[in-house]
């Protein structure tokens, strides 16, 4: 069997609102991606129509269809009844027309197959044997039931749904057919692989598309086409019961919505419910509320109004008999889903940071309504810890505030007011503050000019550390200004060069004093050599008079 609900992985967001919103958490998050957990999931597909993004879809099967057209076998569509809410016709003869374009051997109304189921009911209910009845026409509750609620199965009426009884009557008047059915469910694609009988089910939306890629068009007269028949009545709430003839004995309940099953559900295995008959729906407002309705409760009160103007108030109805056996096979599946002992939950629960129950937000932001549901999905490998937001957040608050405790530079933010939002205990330490926390909202100008931050703001950003002294601190810093006008915050980054500035002041001096030592030392040397070579002129001399004065002796 192939997945029917299909996820678009670059499409996925990590939202969790599918998480939140499925009524059995049957979505596993992994590789950060939300899927389906297919044993588990009803197909109701409710996901499908909350997703944000889009990031699921339902299998497309019309090129099955179009196969089978092909073939050339007798393709009849079965069209579920909500059709008239959705399409905007007058009646089966336009859906008739339209689909016959495509190929399609004939069109009937589903309602018939309805006709069917509700009067199995009524012999049910009738032959006193089974005193708490749960209608089978919604595949979806069936399969709540079957994977959720094993002792709601035994009141489980193991009926045909009104698509499988009316392909029996099809494949029975017309051999070698085959049969198409078209409605607004996700879950009737699964039900016809489960049991057979329906070769193809398409949605509304996979016809929609398909017409619109031949250019089919319907014709919309508006209105109806004054044709009445009670089990048209079947795809809104309560539908099922206002077709049938209601016997005085029993008490007839209609219930919609897949919470609202699940509690009247835990209610029934509790016992002591007698003379019931319950008719349930997955989705809220039956099937004219189904998740691939063309158009998704955009107008529930005039889809209502339609399929009510087209059952009529007369009490006509369908005279379809069953073309054999309508019991069907309804066994318990289970989940597969095993429950963690307590203390593999508790090991999650303190990985998150949760040692005592007021730990505990139960804020759902995962997806799961409480800490423990979450811990347990956790446990089940259908939830992994990074999707605790708070927790994510205090993790990021507590790494962030690890860094700025530990850097040995002042970090200090301010919003567009320059209200200082945020400052670290360096900046402190350079400021002579002690508690950081009544610096917040203070204007900046209490600790340093503001020019510069103004500047930043309007895009003139210095091209690199601006140099200060702050006399009142008798310090030196270096300050490195940046401005984010996505979040609106200006950021000041300050360092600390007291130490360094007054060392290289140091070595300045020293290197003056060197250097004027030099020159005296390089003055005397001069004067010095000056002298010698004053000296030793004088005497050069002398002696040149001397041996000249000689030599004219000696001559």
């Amino acid at each position: 069997m192939s997945e029917l609900l299909l996820l678009k992985k670059d499409d996925c967001k990590n939202c969790y609102k599918c998480i939140r919103e499925c009524a059995l958490k049957s979505i596993r998050f992994s590789e950060n991606r939300a899927q389906i957990v297919e044993n588990e999931c009803v197909y109701c597909g409710h996901c499908y129509v909350v997703c944000p993004q889009s990031a699921k879809e339902v299998r497309k099967d019309a090129h099955r269809v179009q196969e089978l057209i092909a073939s050339g076998r007798k393709v009849v569509a079965s069209l579920a009844p909500s059709f008239i809410a959705d399409f905007g016709v007058a009646g089966i003869r336009e859906m008739q027309t339209a689909l016959r374009q495509l190929g399609f051997y004939d069109v009937e109304e589903t309602a018939r197959g309805a006709r069917i189921v509700k009067t199995e009911y009524e012999r049910m209910i009738a032959d006193g044997r089974h005193k708490l009845i749960i209608s089978s026409c919604c595949h979806s509750v069936n399969l709540l039931i079957q994977k959720r609620y094993p002792k709601a199965l035994p009141y489980l009426a193991k009926v045909d749904s009104p698509m499988l009884a009316h392909a029996k009557s099809i494949k029975a008047r017309i051999p070698d057919s085959a049969v198409v059915f078209i409605g607004p469910c996700v879950s009737k694609k699964d039900e016809a692989e489960r049991y057979g009988c329906v070769d193809v089910v398409l949605t509304f939306d996979e016809l929609m598309d398909w017409m619109e890629a031949e250019g089919v068009r319907l014709e919309s007269p508006g209105g109806t086409d004054g044709t009445q028949a009670r089990s048209r009545f079947f795809p809104t709430p309560g539908g099922i019961i206002r077709s049938m003839d209601l016997d005085d004995g029993f008490t007839y309940i209609p219930i919609d919505g897949l919470r609202r099953c699940m509690d009247a559900l835990e209610e029934i295995e509790k016992g002591g419910m007698e003379n019931c008959f319950i008719e349930m729906n997955a989705c809220e407002g039956s099937c004219i509320g189904g998740p691939v309705m063309h158009r998704y409760h955009a107008s529930p009160i005039s889809c209502k109004n339609r399929v009510e103007q087209y059952s009529g108030r007369t009490g006509a109805d369908f005279s379809d008999m069953p073309a054999g056996p309508l019991e069907k096979n309804i066994p318990f599946l289970g989940t597969g889903s095993m429950m963690p002992g307590e203390q593999a939950i508790q090991e999650v629960l303190h990985k998150l940071g949760k040692f005592r129950p007021e730990d505990e937000l139960n804020c759902g932001s995962c997806g799961y309504s409480t800490c423990r549901e979450k811990a347990i999905a956790v446990c089940q490998g259908k939830a992994d810890l990074s999707m605790c937001l708070p927790f994510l957040k205090e993790r990021a608050e507590s790494f962030s505030g690890v860094i700025l405790d530990n850097t040995p530079n002042a970090i200090i933010a301010m919003d567009t007011r320059l209200c200082i939002q945020q400052m670290n205990g360096a900046a402190g330490r350079l400021f002579g503050i002690e508690n950081v926390r009544e610096m917040i909202g203070q204007p900046i100008d209490v600790l340093l000019g503001s020019v510069e931050y103004l500047q930043a703001m309007d895009g003139d950003k210095p091209d690199g550390p601006i140099r200060h002294y702050l006399p009142e601190y008798d310090k030196y810093v270096e300050e490195t200004i940046a401005f984010d006008p996505e979040y609106n915050v200006v950021i000041s980054i300050i360092k600390d060069i007291t130490e360094e500035t007054c060392r290289a002041k140091e070595l300045e001096g020293e290197r003056r004093r060197t250097a004027e030592l030099a020159d005296r030392v390089i003055e005397k040397q001069m004067r010095v050599a000056q002298e010698i070579a004053s000296l030793l002129g004088e005497t050069t001399a002398e002696t040149k008079i001397a041996l000249t004065r000689l030599k004219d002796t000696m001559e």
